[in-house]
């Protein structure tokens, strides 16, 4: 007998894989936290402190298709949006304690994201000493690119990563600069929770995060993969 609900269940949350057919079905989205050096900095922080994880809802995020502009709507209560452009390690195969030297091995493949933060409300959760869900876990705040396999990607881990705003410069690093690589993120973050195939771990951004208007239209890149552009509106 077929189950019956109460009110309709949402749609699977699903991203385009390069090449493919079948989609990835989202799962959960990790997100680390300063995780570039420079970014701890600008940020008040120094030096390579244990990595922390925060959390966003899978419907937070916004599918963007290859050579198309997503929109991603201004967000309410907040004055401050900032972008914050990621490489994305997309897991196909679950674990948990997983050891950095076999954490690749998990990853099924790679997008470009952006972790979009509304850093007035984060920053005032920050004084209070309480979480920060209502600046980083909001709808429409995590936009993704598709997927390309981990074996057609290249050497994400050396790769350039960038963002630009209405054509300027606003970040600019490479994926090499993380503190904790992939690897050692995984072994990490597997600690503490088991990964399911279909989580996506959004893994830092670099320096230069700032605010955004509507109107503006963002374009994130890391080499090798399909670049992702949003507009704000």
């Amino acid at each position: 007998m077929a189950s019956e609900f109460v009110f309709p269940p949402p749609a699977t949350v699903s991203v385009p894989v390069v090449g493919q057919t079948a989609r990835f079905a989202v799962h959960r989205i990790y997100c680390v936290g300063r995780n570039y050096e420079d970014h701890a900095k600008e940020m008040g922080f120094t030096g390579r402190e244990p990595p922390f994880f925060f959390m966003k809802p899978a419907d937070a995020v916004v599918v963007v298709d290859a050579g198309q502009t997503g929109a991603m709507a201004y967000p309410t209560l907040s004055k401050n949006l900032h972008h914050e452009i990621e490489l994305v390690a997309c897991i196909g195969t679950g674990g948990k304690n997983i050891k950095a030297v076999d954490a690749h091995k998990h990853i099924y493949g790679y997008a470009v994201g952006l972790d979009m933060t509304r850093r007035d409300l984060q920053g005032e959760m920050k004084k209070q000493g309480r979480p920060w869900e209502i600046g980083k876990a909001f709808e429409q705040s995590a936009p993704i690119g598709p997927i390309v396999p981990a074996a057609a990607a290249g050497d994400v881990e050396k790769a350039e990563i960038s963002l630009q705003v209405n054509g300027t410069d606003r970040q600019r690093s490479n994926v090499s600069k993380l503190i904790w690589n992939l690897g050692e993120t995984i072994e990490h973050l597997s600690a503490a929770w088991e990964l399911q195939p279909g989580d996506l771990i959004f893994t830092g951004t670099p320096e230069g995060v700032a605010a955004v208007v509507a109107g503006d239209t963002l374009v994130g890149e890391v080499a090798g993969l399909p670049s992702l552009t949003v507009k704000i509106v």
